[in-house]
Protein backbone atom coordinates (compact mmCIF):
# COMPACT_ATOMS: atom_id res chain seq x y z
CA UNK A 1 0.00 0.00 0.00
CA UNK A 2 3.07 2.27 0.24
CA UNK A 3 2.73 3.79 -3.28
CA UNK A 4 -0.65 5.23 -2.28
CA UNK A 5 0.85 7.28 0.55
CA UNK A 6 3.91 8.47 -1.36
CA UNK A 7 2.24 11.60 -2.85
CA UNK A 8 0.92 12.95 0.49
CA UNK A 9 4.20 12.11 2.27
CA UNK A 10 6.27 13.81 -0.42
CA UNK A 11 3.95 16.82 -0.47
CA UNK A 12 4.37 17.19 3.29
CA UNK A 13 8.15 16.93 2.93
CA UNK A 14 8.13 19.53 0.18
CA UNK A 15 6.05 21.97 2.21
CA UNK A 16 8.23 21.46 5.29
CA UNK A 17 11.45 22.02 3.35
CA UNK A 18 10.17 24.80 1.08
CA UNK A 19 10.95 22.69 -2.02
CA UNK A 20 7.40 21.72 -2.83
CA UNK A 21 7.89 21.86 -6.63
CA UNK A 22 10.94 19.62 -6.40
CA UNK A 23 9.17 17.08 -4.19
CA UNK A 24 6.22 17.05 -6.64
CA UNK A 25 8.53 14.90 -8.80
CA UNK A 26 9.27 12.63 -5.86
CA UNK A 27 7.35 9.51 -6.91
CA UNK A 28 9.38 8.85 -10.10
CA UNK A 29 12.56 9.49 -8.09
CA UNK A 30 11.51 6.93 -5.48
CA UNK A 31 10.20 4.33 -7.94
CA UNK A 32 12.95 4.55 -10.56
CA UNK A 33 15.84 5.77 -8.44
CA UNK A 34 15.64 4.66 -4.82
CA UNK A 35 13.80 1.33 -5.23
CA UNK A 36 16.33 -0.12 -7.74
CA UNK A 37 19.12 0.63 -5.24
CA UNK A 38 17.16 -0.94 -2.39
CA UNK A 39 16.44 -3.93 -4.65
CA UNK A 40 20.17 -4.54 -5.03
CA UNK A 41 20.76 -4.11 -1.29
CA UNK A 42 17.90 -6.40 -0.20
CA UNK A 43 18.58 -8.97 -2.90
CA UNK A 44 16.42 -11.72 -4.35
CA UNK A 45 13.95 -14.18 -2.88
CA UNK A 46 13.25 -17.41 -4.75
CA UNK A 47 11.32 -19.04 -1.92
CA UNK A 48 8.13 -20.79 -3.03
CA UNK A 49 5.09 -21.60 -0.89
CA UNK A 50 4.60 -25.25 -0.05
CA UNK A 51 1.83 -26.53 -2.31
CA UNK A 52 0.35 -28.84 0.32
CA UNK A 53 0.36 -26.56 3.36
CA UNK A 54 1.08 -22.91 2.48
CA UNK A 55 -0.88 -22.48 -0.75
CA UNK A 56 -4.31 -23.65 0.52
CA UNK A 57 -3.95 -21.57 3.68
CA UNK A 58 -2.79 -18.43 1.87
CA UNK A 59 -5.52 -18.73 -0.75
CA UNK A 60 -8.16 -18.78 1.98
CA UNK A 61 -6.86 -15.78 3.93
CA UNK A 62 -9.06 -12.70 3.40
CA UNK A 63 -6.12 -10.36 4.04
CA UNK A 64 -4.75 -10.70 0.51
CA UNK A 65 -8.11 -9.95 -1.11
CA UNK A 66 -8.68 -7.03 1.29
CA UNK A 67 -5.41 -5.42 0.15
CA UNK A 68 -6.32 -5.46 -3.56
CA UNK A 69 -9.91 -4.30 -3.07
CA UNK A 70 -8.75 -1.69 -0.57
CA UNK A 71 -6.31 -0.40 -3.17
CA UNK A 72 -9.21 0.50 -5.48
CA UNK A 73 -10.99 2.57 -2.84
CA UNK A 74 -7.78 4.25 -1.71
CA UNK A 75 -6.84 5.19 -5.28
CA UNK A 76 -10.21 6.93 -5.77
CA UNK A 77 -9.50 9.00 -2.66
CA UNK A 78 -5.94 9.74 -3.81
CA UNK A 79 -7.10 10.81 -7.27
CA UNK A 80 -9.67 13.30 -5.96
CA UNK A 81 -7.36 14.61 -3.23
CA UNK A 82 -4.49 15.05 -5.71
CA UNK A 83 -6.71 17.11 -7.97
CA UNK A 84 -7.67 19.41 -5.09
CA UNK A 85 -3.98 19.87 -4.26
CA UNK A 86 -3.17 20.73 -7.89
CA UNK A 87 -6.09 23.17 -8.12
CA UNK A 88 -5.04 24.91 -4.90
CA UNK A 89 -2.13 26.63 -6.65
CA UNK A 90 0.48 24.86 -4.55
CA UNK A 91 2.78 24.17 -7.51
CA UNK A 92 4.43 26.07 -10.30
CA UNK A 93 3.88 24.82 -13.87
CA UNK A 94 6.91 22.52 -13.59
CA UNK A 95 5.77 21.31 -10.19
CA UNK A 96 2.26 20.67 -11.50
CA UNK A 97 3.62 18.54 -14.33
CA UNK A 98 5.68 16.58 -11.82
CA UNK A 99 2.60 16.10 -9.65
CA UNK A 100 0.65 14.66 -12.60
CA UNK A 101 3.59 12.34 -13.37
CA UNK A 102 3.69 11.21 -9.76
CA UNK A 103 -0.02 10.44 -9.57
CA UNK A 104 0.17 8.75 -12.98
CA UNK A 105 2.91 6.41 -11.80
CA UNK A 106 0.79 5.43 -8.80
CA UNK A 107 -2.05 4.84 -11.28
CA UNK A 108 0.25 2.61 -13.32
CA UNK A 109 0.90 0.55 -10.21
CA UNK A 110 -2.88 0.53 -9.79
CA UNK A 111 -3.25 -1.11 -13.21
CA UNK A 112 -1.17 -3.92 -11.78
CA UNK A 113 -3.76 -4.29 -8.99
CA UNK A 114 -6.53 -4.24 -11.61
CA UNK A 115 -4.62 -6.94 -13.49
CA UNK A 116 -4.76 -9.15 -10.40
CA UNK A 117 -8.48 -8.48 -9.92
CA UNK A 118 -9.69 -9.09 -13.49
CA UNK A 119 -8.16 -12.57 -13.47
CA UNK A 120 -10.45 -13.70 -10.68
CA UNK A 121 -13.85 -15.40 -10.98
CA UNK A 122 -15.83 -13.39 -8.44
CA UNK A 123 -17.88 -10.46 -9.77
CA UNK A 124 -16.77 -8.09 -7.01
CA UNK A 125 -13.12 -8.48 -7.90
CA UNK A 126 -13.57 -8.36 -11.67
CA UNK A 127 -15.84 -5.31 -11.44
CA UNK A 128 -13.40 -3.59 -9.09
CA UNK A 129 -10.62 -4.28 -11.60
CA UNK A 130 -12.68 -2.85 -14.45
CA UNK A 131 -13.53 0.25 -12.43
CA UNK A 132 -9.87 0.83 -11.54
CA UNK A 133 -8.94 0.55 -15.23
CA UNK A 134 -11.66 3.08 -16.05
CA UNK A 135 -9.97 5.60 -13.75
CA UNK A 136 -6.93 5.54 -16.05
CA UNK A 137 -8.90 5.33 -19.33
CA UNK A 138 -7.62 1.84 -20.19
CA UNK A 139 -10.69 -0.34 -19.83
CA UNK A 140 -9.91 -2.25 -23.03
CA UNK A 141 -7.14 -4.00 -21.10
CA UNK A 142 -9.80 -5.94 -19.20
CA UNK A 143 -10.93 -7.65 -22.40
CA UNK A 144 -7.79 -7.74 -24.52
CA UNK A 145 -5.51 -9.00 -21.77
CA UNK A 146 -7.69 -11.97 -20.86
CA UNK A 147 -8.90 -12.99 -24.31
CA UNK A 148 -6.06 -11.73 -26.45
CA UNK A 149 -2.74 -11.50 -24.62
CA UNK A 150 -3.11 -14.71 -22.60
CA UNK A 151 -4.14 -16.64 -25.71
CA UNK A 152 -1.46 -15.30 -28.07
CA UNK A 153 1.35 -14.38 -25.66
CA UNK A 154 4.86 -14.72 -27.10
CA UNK A 155 3.57 -15.16 -30.66
CA UNK A 156 3.47 -12.69 -33.59
CA UNK A 157 -0.30 -12.35 -33.06
CA UNK A 158 0.17 -10.61 -29.70
CA UNK A 159 0.62 -6.82 -29.62
CA UNK A 160 1.76 -6.97 -26.00
CA UNK A 161 4.73 -9.28 -26.67
CA UNK A 162 7.78 -7.36 -27.86
CA UNK A 163 10.02 -8.82 -30.56
CA UNK A 164 13.75 -9.41 -30.43
CA UNK A 165 15.57 -6.16 -31.34
CA UNK A 166 12.33 -4.14 -31.25
CA UNK A 167 12.78 -0.81 -29.47
CA UNK A 168 10.36 0.42 -26.83
CA UNK A 169 9.43 3.40 -28.99
CA UNK A 170 8.51 1.15 -31.89
CA UNK A 171 6.54 -1.11 -29.56
CA UNK A 172 4.43 1.49 -27.72
CA UNK A 173 2.32 3.01 -30.55
CA UNK A 174 1.66 -0.45 -31.98
CA UNK A 175 0.55 -1.67 -28.55
CA UNK A 176 -1.79 1.31 -28.03
CA UNK A 177 -3.51 0.87 -31.39
CA UNK A 178 -3.70 -2.91 -31.60
CA UNK A 179 -4.75 -3.45 -28.02
CA UNK A 180 -7.51 -0.86 -28.22
CA UNK A 181 -8.89 -2.20 -31.51
CA UNK A 182 -8.48 -5.83 -30.53
CA UNK A 183 -10.46 -5.32 -27.33
CA UNK A 184 -13.46 -4.06 -29.32
CA UNK A 185 -13.14 -6.89 -31.86
CA UNK A 186 -12.97 -9.53 -29.14
CA UNK A 187 -15.96 -8.11 -27.28
CA UNK A 188 -18.00 -7.79 -30.50
CA UNK A 189 -17.18 -11.38 -31.42
CA UNK A 190 -18.21 -12.60 -27.97
CA UNK A 191 -21.54 -10.75 -28.14
CA UNK A 192 -22.28 -11.93 -31.69
CA UNK A 193 -21.79 -15.56 -30.61
CA UNK A 194 -24.50 -14.97 -28.02
CA UNK A 195 -26.80 -13.38 -30.59
CA UNK A 196 -26.30 -9.79 -29.42
CA UNK A 197 -25.22 -6.68 -31.30
CA UNK A 198 -21.80 -5.21 -30.64
CA UNK A 199 -23.20 -1.76 -29.90
CA UNK A 200 -25.60 -2.55 -27.09
CA UNK A 201 -25.85 -2.17 -23.34
CA UNK A 202 -24.37 -5.67 -23.00
CA UNK A 203 -21.02 -4.46 -24.32
CA UNK A 204 -18.90 -4.08 -21.20
CA UNK A 205 -16.44 -1.77 -22.94
CA UNK A 206 -19.18 0.80 -23.43
CA UNK A 207 -19.86 0.69 -19.70
CA UNK A 208 -16.23 0.94 -18.65
CA UNK A 209 -15.31 3.66 -21.12
CA UNK A 210 -18.56 5.38 -20.17
CA UNK A 211 -17.28 5.54 -16.58
CA UNK A 212 -14.02 7.06 -17.87
CA UNK A 213 -16.04 9.69 -19.77
CA UNK A 214 -18.14 10.49 -16.69
CA UNK A 215 -15.09 10.90 -14.46
CA UNK A 216 -13.43 13.07 -17.10
CA UNK A 217 -16.58 15.22 -17.32
CA UNK A 218 -16.75 15.50 -13.53
CA UNK A 219 -13.14 16.66 -13.25
CA UNK A 220 -13.62 19.11 -16.12
CA UNK A 221 -16.83 20.60 -14.73
CA UNK A 222 -15.39 20.89 -11.22
CA UNK A 223 -11.90 22.15 -12.11
CA UNK A 224 -12.09 23.38 -15.71
CA UNK A 225 -9.27 22.79 -18.16
CA UNK A 226 -6.90 21.90 -15.31
CA UNK A 227 -9.15 19.03 -14.26
CA UNK A 228 -9.24 17.71 -17.82
CA UNK A 229 -5.45 17.93 -18.17
CA UNK A 230 -4.93 16.24 -14.81
CA UNK A 231 -7.26 13.30 -15.50
CA UNK A 232 -6.01 12.66 -19.04
CA UNK A 233 -2.38 13.27 -18.05
CA UNK A 234 -2.30 10.81 -15.17
CA UNK A 235 -4.15 8.27 -17.34
CA UNK A 236 -1.57 8.62 -20.12
CA UNK A 237 1.33 8.10 -17.72
CA UNK A 238 -0.38 5.11 -16.10
CA UNK A 239 -1.24 3.26 -19.31
CA UNK A 240 2.24 3.84 -20.72
CA UNK A 241 3.80 2.45 -17.57
CA UNK A 242 1.69 -0.66 -18.11
CA UNK A 243 2.80 -1.04 -21.73
CA UNK A 244 6.46 -0.54 -20.82
CA UNK A 245 6.09 -3.40 -18.35
CA UNK A 246 4.46 -5.48 -21.09
CA UNK A 247 7.46 -4.69 -23.29
CA UNK A 248 10.00 -6.09 -20.86
CA UNK A 249 7.95 -9.09 -19.68
CA UNK A 250 8.19 -11.06 -22.94
CA UNK A 251 11.01 -9.38 -24.88
CA UNK A 252 12.37 -11.67 -27.57
CA UNK A 253 10.71 -14.83 -26.21
CA UNK A 254 8.65 -16.97 -28.59
CA UNK A 255 6.49 -20.03 -28.28
CA UNK A 256 7.64 -22.55 -30.84
CA UNK A 257 5.33 -23.45 -33.72
CA UNK A 258 4.46 -27.16 -33.76
CA UNK A 259 4.14 -29.44 -36.78
CA UNK A 260 0.35 -29.03 -36.76
CA UNK A 261 0.69 -25.25 -37.13
CA UNK A 262 -0.31 -24.47 -33.57
CA UNK A 263 1.97 -22.89 -30.99
CA UNK A 264 3.25 -24.84 -28.02
CA UNK A 265 1.42 -24.44 -24.73
CA UNK A 266 2.35 -21.36 -22.71
CA UNK A 267 4.86 -22.27 -20.03
CA UNK A 268 7.11 -20.57 -17.48
CA UNK A 269 9.84 -20.27 -20.10
CA UNK A 270 7.83 -17.76 -22.17
CA UNK A 271 8.04 -14.82 -19.74
CA UNK A 272 10.93 -13.04 -18.09
CA UNK A 273 11.03 -13.51 -14.34
CA UNK A 274 12.59 -11.45 -11.57
CA UNK A 275 12.95 -12.42 -7.92
CA UNK A 276 14.08 -9.06 -6.57
CA UNK A 277 12.30 -8.98 -3.25
CA UNK A 278 11.29 -5.33 -2.77
CA UNK A 279 9.88 -4.74 -6.25
CA UNK A 280 7.93 -7.99 -6.00
CA UNK A 281 6.31 -6.76 -2.79
CA UNK A 282 5.42 -3.43 -4.41
CA UNK A 283 4.00 -5.17 -7.49
CA UNK A 284 1.99 -7.97 -5.89
CA UNK A 285 4.50 -10.54 -7.21
CA UNK A 286 3.94 -9.45 -10.82
CA UNK A 287 7.61 -10.17 -11.47
CA UNK A 288 6.86 -13.87 -11.04
CA UNK A 289 5.23 -13.46 -14.41
CA UNK A 290 6.20 -16.87 -15.72
CA UNK A 291 4.04 -18.62 -13.15
CA UNK A 292 1.18 -16.21 -13.81
CA UNK A 293 1.11 -17.00 -17.53
CA UNK A 294 1.42 -20.71 -17.02
CA UNK A 295 -1.37 -20.69 -14.38
CA UNK A 296 -3.33 -17.40 -14.81
CA UNK A 297 -5.82 -18.08 -12.01
CA UNK A 298 -3.18 -18.35 -9.27
CA UNK A 299 -3.46 -15.53 -6.76
CA UNK A 300 -0.55 -13.18 -6.41
CA UNK A 301 0.42 -14.34 -2.90
CA UNK A 302 1.17 -17.90 -4.07
CA UNK A 303 2.97 -17.25 -7.36
CA UNK A 304 6.14 -19.31 -7.68
CA UNK A 305 9.67 -19.08 -8.98
CA UNK A 306 10.58 -21.56 -11.75
CA UNK A 307 14.16 -22.52 -12.54
CA UNK A 308 13.33 -22.92 -16.24
CA UNK A 309 12.12 -19.31 -16.52
CA UNK A 310 14.61 -16.81 -17.97
CA UNK A 311 15.67 -14.21 -15.39
CA UNK A 312 15.89 -10.44 -15.77
CA UNK A 313 19.14 -8.92 -14.49
CA UNK A 314 17.26 -6.49 -12.21
CA UNK A 315 13.81 -5.67 -10.87
CA UNK A 316 11.12 -4.01 -12.97
CA UNK A 317 11.92 -0.51 -11.64
CA UNK A 318 15.44 -0.66 -13.01
CA UNK A 319 14.43 -2.50 -16.19
CA UNK A 320 11.85 0.17 -17.06
CA UNK A 321 14.58 2.81 -17.00
CA UNK A 322 16.81 0.54 -19.09
CA UNK A 323 14.04 -0.04 -21.66
CA UNK A 324 13.77 3.72 -22.21
CA UNK A 325 17.37 3.76 -23.50
CA UNK A 326 17.21 1.34 -26.50
CA UNK A 327 20.99 1.00 -27.16
CA UNK A 328 21.62 0.14 -23.50
CA UNK A 329 18.60 -2.18 -23.42
CA UNK A 330 19.84 -4.12 -26.45
CA UNK A 331 23.36 -4.33 -25.03
CA UNK A 332 22.05 -5.90 -21.83
CA UNK A 333 19.09 -7.97 -23.06
CA UNK A 334 19.98 -9.16 -26.56
CA UNK A 335 22.81 -11.44 -25.38
CA UNK A 336 20.43 -12.98 -22.84
CA UNK A 337 17.82 -13.68 -25.53
CA UNK A 338 20.48 -15.07 -27.88
CA UNK A 339 21.85 -17.32 -25.15
CA UNK A 340 18.36 -18.56 -24.40
CA UNK A 341 17.86 -19.59 -28.05
CA UNK A 342 21.39 -20.93 -28.52
CA UNK A 343 21.19 -23.50 -31.32
CA UNK A 344 17.75 -22.26 -32.35
CA UNK A 345 18.71 -18.89 -33.78
CA UNK A 346 15.85 -19.09 -36.28
CA UNK A 347 13.52 -18.44 -33.33
CA UNK A 348 14.88 -14.89 -33.14
CA UNK A 349 13.30 -13.99 -36.49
Amino acid sequence: MVPLVLPPLLLAAGQASGWVNLFAWGVPVVVFGIIPILDLLLGQDSLNPDEETDTPRMNSEIFYKFITLGWVTAFVVLLVWSMFVLASGTFSVAGGIGWIFSVGIVGGLGINVAHELIHKDGKLETWAGGFLLSLVCYAGFKVEHLRGHHVHVSTPEDASSSRYNQSLYNFLPRAWARNFMNAWKLEARSLQKKGHKAFSWRNQLIWWYGISALVFAAFTIAFGWLGAVFFLGQSFIALNLLEIVNYLEHYGLHRRRLANGRYERTGPEHSWNSNYFLTNVFLFHLQRHSDHHAWPKRRYQVLRHHEVAPQLPAGYSAMIVLAMIPPLWRKVMNPKVEAYYDGEEHQLA
